[in-house]
């Protein structure tokens, strides 16, 4: 387990200085992926939140800390970040409503429960799933447990956060955008509609290099494609929409869906 102490952890700030995250120097680090997630998110106060495969906590505390009264649990399977995401949320001044558990998102049901996650626990899940292929993995553990997906990883997700959510209930995740299909093949089979895609792009003359989507459990409205997030302009200048999201917090329109 990691020290908070040692000289292996830094401790960064996200979103402007308004989180203040300790994390391994070494393996998975936190990035552009989590702030857009917890961008994307619609919770609202005194709304059930959890986070699957939440890493020290980022897209999860983000939300707690933009929105009041809301309950959060993280559920990690590496204990060495779990470790770190406890105490990212005491630094962060949510620990009184944001609870982190050890365990692996392809766990079954009555895991879950036992842990105080039953069937119809929440109102929002959040996730950002391993999404490269298992060949090739990278020699660093946590590294590879962030990024290496096997083949049904995706659809195992999605089955646990449909058996999370209430009716009604919102899946949000951040997927590779050449992967599409498959988040929509899956959240589908989940039994999930109302799906709202935003394409995320580096620049404008650039193909989108991530997905958000985000759907509501037992909907049956269409599909939305929303405009694109351009990250940064022509001149590789950061876009002032992708500031105003990254730094000072603001939400993405899929919030508002």
């Amino acid at each position: 387990m990691i020290a908070a102490d040692q000289a292996d952890v830094s401790e960064d700030a996200v979103l402007g200085g308004r989180l203040i995250l300790r994390q391994p120097r070494k393996g998975h680090r936190v990035g552009h992926d989590a702030i857009l997630l917890a961008a994307a998110c619609s919770a609202r106060p005194r709304d059930r939140l959890i986070e699957l495969g939440a890493g020290v906590g980022a897209a999860g505390l983000a939300v707690a800390r933009r929105v009041d009264d809301l309950a959060v649990t993280l559920v990690e399977i590496d204990p060495a970040l779990v470790a770190l995401a406890r105490e990212n949320a005491k630094r962060n001044g949510v620990a009184d409503r944001a609870r982190v558990v050890c365990l692996d998102v392809a766990a079954p049901a009555d895991a879950f429960a036992a842990a105080g996650l039953p069937a119809g626990a929440a109102d929002h899940v959040l996730m950002n799933p391993p999404f490269n292929a298992a060949h090739n993995p990278s020699p660093d553990r946590s590294r590879r447990l962030a990024h290496t997906a096997a083949h049904d990883t995706l659809l195992r997700w999605i089955e646990a956060a449909a058996r999370l959510l209430r009716p009604a209930g919102v899946v949000t995740l951040i997927w590779r955008a050449d992967g599409l299909d498959t988040v929509l093949t899956a959240v589908a089979g989940g039994d999930f509609g109302a799906v709202t895609v935003l394409p995320v792009h580096p620049r404008p003359d650039a193909p989108a290099i991530r997905v958000l989507v985000r759907a509501v459990k037992a909907s049956r409205a269409p599909l939305a494609l929303l405009p694109g997030l351009f990250l940064a302009d022509g001149n590789a200048r950061p876009t002032q929409e992708a500031e105003a999201v990254l730094r000072d917090g603001a939400l993405l329109s899929l919030a508002g869906n």
